[in-house]
């Protein structure tokens, strides 16, 4: 088991140092953080619906950027290492399949939390900066105010900059992230080609978005048998339900978001991680290489 985790770590150190020189990382390095930088440069309303606004593109571009990364990179890995003929010359060695996709997949994961660390921290810190802006205004535009009513007005500010909310947020972000990347590595593990994977990728991306409109109209019509909740589990489990991963609208509109949905979210996106990564071995040892 140790020599399997040094080999799985060393396959997912190449697969990061790989991801990373690719052109879809440096385009997300650097037209995402431009994109939330700018929201701070819109049109002022009052903060409330400033803080909103910020929230929203900034939340809306980690959870674009992060589902590009994790479809495009992950898509890339195990056709081009085919290509290269790479594969063949791990396999030769005492490397087990599983272990390579397991590797390779780590190393996406890693690189989702990087870049969603880092993205988080920009974030945090334009929206620190806004924060500390808006209180000078506020301070300045309320001295003549009583006390009381500056401290809440003050309190008012900080409470709609920062909530506990915003982080429960983001971290669904990566698991949705997770799952993507797991599906990828599932497609690409039978695949021919790299174009083939992204193709269908985009096309369960938009099912899963809708998927949950879908499911609700189906049941509004057709009923809740038990033959009814069948299809729909197993059409939930080809296409996951992406919205189910979507808490911005909470996190942006300051609605606490409870720690049972939460947990039921992560325990959902590591199922779904889990599967995929476990059909993904079944289909490559089953593949001629």
């Amino acid at each position: 088991m140790i020599a399997s985790g040094r080999r799985i770590f060393t396959i997912a150190g190449n697969a990061l140092t790989d991801l990373t020189r690719q052109r879809v990382f440096y385009f997300g390095l650097i037209v995402a953080p431009l994109l939330i930088a700018s929201s701070i440069f819109m049109a002022r309303f009052s903060f409330q619906q400033e803080f909103q606004i910020l929230k929203d593109i900034s939340l809306g571009v980690m959870s674009l950027l992060t589902s590009l990364l994790a479809i495009a990179g992950t898509a890339r890995l195990v056709p081009q290492d085919i290509e290269d003929r790479t594969v063949y010359t791990i396999l030769a060695k005492p490397v087990a399949r599983f272990e390579y996709l397991l590797g390779k997949l780590l190393g996406v994961l890693v690189l989702l939390a990087l870049s969603t660390a880092l993205l988080s921290a920009l974030f945090f810190c334009i929206l620190y900066v806004r924060e500390q802006s808006i209180l000078s205004e506020t301070a300045r535009q309320m001295s003549a105010a009583p006390r009381d009513q500056l401290v809440a007005a003050l309190n008012g500010v900080k409470a709609s900059a920062f909530n506990g909310d915003l982080v429960p947020a983001i971290c669904t972000i990566y698991f949705k992230g997770a799952l993507l990347a797991a599906l990828t590595l599932f497609i690409s593990s039978f695949a021919t080609s790299q174009l083939f994977t992204i193709v269908v990728m985009v096309f369960v991306y938009f099912i899963g978005h809708l998927q949950g409109v879908a499911r609700e109209y189906w049941l509004h019509t057709q009923g809740s048998g038990w033959l009814a909740q069948i299809f729909l589990a197993i059409v939930a489990l080809v296409f996951p339900d992406l919205q189910a991963f979507n808490l911005i609208d909470d996190a942006v509109a300051g609605t606490v978001i409870p720690l049972a949905l939460f947990g039921k979210t992560a325990l959902l996106g590591l199922f779904y991680t889990t599967v995929y990564s476990a059909f993904a071995v079944v289909s490559f040892y089953g593949r001629e290489l």
